[in-house]
């Protein structure tokens, strides 16, 4: 008799058991993520990252940039840094980070959060509140389009700088952005891989930086005159600056305070190094001294290089990828700038396009597991390097294109370049009425 109850009890037991499983998948198939929920110390490192990039354009950027340049057009330098800056951070609220972050075509935003609508404090991006993911890609545009300024140094009317620092961003900056970074932009939904701006920032400012000095023309005297850096410690320490702001700018591409960041800031010292190193041994080889111009333009190399890396690579690869951009750097900006002879003295293009496009296609390399990389999923380096290399060529014709058709305009609406005689005296009294030093 016991052993009839149990019979009959097993398969009940084995039934209920069944039932009670399946309940539970279904409950654990429908029931909702929980929404995101702010993390104060992945806000404290935002805030810290986004002041971190602050400080790479004013006063890293502007001193960087003001040493190279000859003393008579220091302040304009300065101001124009400062001013694209203001410009910048004005029309990203406006309407640039609707057209950067929000969807609508795979090519540029919407409109929905124009003039910051619908965000409030208690808004989140992530675990971030979003006013502060704003403002961090807010700094990115505005060093984007500072960048630019080092193609057309010496020989750009103040007013050409002002309307391009509202235009360039609207038609190059803001549509790329959103190809690469935004949650329907088409170079993500590809699968190319950039951290924290390789395309976005450096291919995108170098290659404009190119097409304004094409189109704006050689300075006054340029391969006559002299025209050497007035100050090369301010070229140092604001090369310096640079590097200590590059760790909230990879660093910080991470969103948040865990082990991607720590991987992007070692990647960060470890790359930049290397490239400095590349740069400078192999001038010391060939001309039989270093140079701390070229030391610094190494480490710049550098840190481009492994911006849309940092992230993705291993220590050991992002070693290998410094001291490759930094040779290559170095090969474009002496030997192939002197054998075509354009001016664009502070090397925007030989040094940010040029290594960026390194560091781009690399990443599709350096990406793989075998070589120390986290790795995407389905990775395969043939297909990888494939859209890396695609995402290079987008940016590269959005940004030439884009700005060529904005310099034909300012042009006719304003005019490019001062006189010759305003020229030759110096860009800082001509357009600013002041003088970097007074003596």
């Amino acid at each position: 008799m016991k052993h009839l109850k149990l019979s009959r009890v097993a398969p009940l037991a084995i039934l209920a058991l069944m039932v009670g499983l399946m309940s539970h998948a279904a409950f654990a198939q429908t029931t909702p993520t929980p929404p995101p929920t702010l993390d104060k110390g992945d806000t404290a490192w935002m805030l810290t990252s986004t002041v971190l990039v602050l400080l790479m354009i004013i006063p890293g950027l502007a001193l960087f940039y003001g040493g190279l340049v000859r003393t008579k057009n220091m302040l304009s330098l300065l101001t124009q840094v400062l001013a694209v800056t203001c410009i910048v951070i004005v029309v990203w609220a406006l309407y640039g980070y609707s057209l950067a972050f929000t969807e609508s075509t795979p090519f540029i935003g919407g409109t929905e959060k124009m003039f910051l609508a619908g965000i409030t404090p208690d808004s989140l991006s992530g675990t971030i509140p979003e006013y502060v993911f704003l403002c961090f890609q807010m700094t990115f545009a505005c060093i984007t389009t500072a960048l630019v300024l080092g193609g057309v140094v010496e020989r750009m009317k103040f007013s050409a700088i002002f309307l391009f620092a509202v235009l360039w961003p609207t038609f190059v900056y803001f549509p790329i952005a959103h190809m690469v970074w935004g949650s329907d932009g088409y170079l993500l939904k590809l699968g190319a891989l950039d951290f924290a701006g390789g395309t976005v920032v450096h291919i995108n400012s170098g290659v404009a930086a190119l097409v304004g000095a094409l189109i704006v023309g050689k300075r006054v005297g340029f391969g006559k005159e002299a025209m050497p850096p007035h100050s090369m410690p301010l070229t140092m320490v604001g090369g310096v600056l640079l590097w200590v702001g590059w760790f909230g700018f990879n660093a910080g591409s991470a969103l948040a305070a865990n082990g991607t960041a720590a991987l992007a800031m070692v990647n960060t010292f470890t790359a930049t190094a290397a490239a400095g190193l590349s740069w400078m041994l192999l001038e010391w080889m060939s001309k039989g001294k270093p140079s701390l111009l070229g030391l610094v333009s190494g480490v710049i190399a550098g840190l481009v290089a492994v911006t849309p890396a940092a992230g993705f690579a291993g220590p050991m690869g992002s070693i290998i990828l410094g001291l490759i951009a930094g040779a290559v750097a170095l090969f474009f900006c002496t030997t192939v700038k002197n054998a075509l002879g354009y001016d664009e003295s502070l090397d925007v293009f030989g040094i940010h396009a040029v290594a960026g496009v390194v560091g781009s296609i690399l990443t599709g390399v350096l990406v793989s597991p075998s070589l120390g990389g986290l790795g995407v999923t389905d990775y395969e380096m043939v297909s990888q390097v494939w859209k890396q290399i695609v995402a290079v060529g987008i940016a590269v014709a959005w940004s030439a294109i884009g700005t060529l058709v904005i310099l034909f305009v300012l042009r006719v609406i304003v005019g490019l370049r001062p006189a010759t005689d305003h020229e030759r005296e110096g860009l800082d009294l001509v357009d600013h009425g002041e003088r970097a030093y007074n003596y």
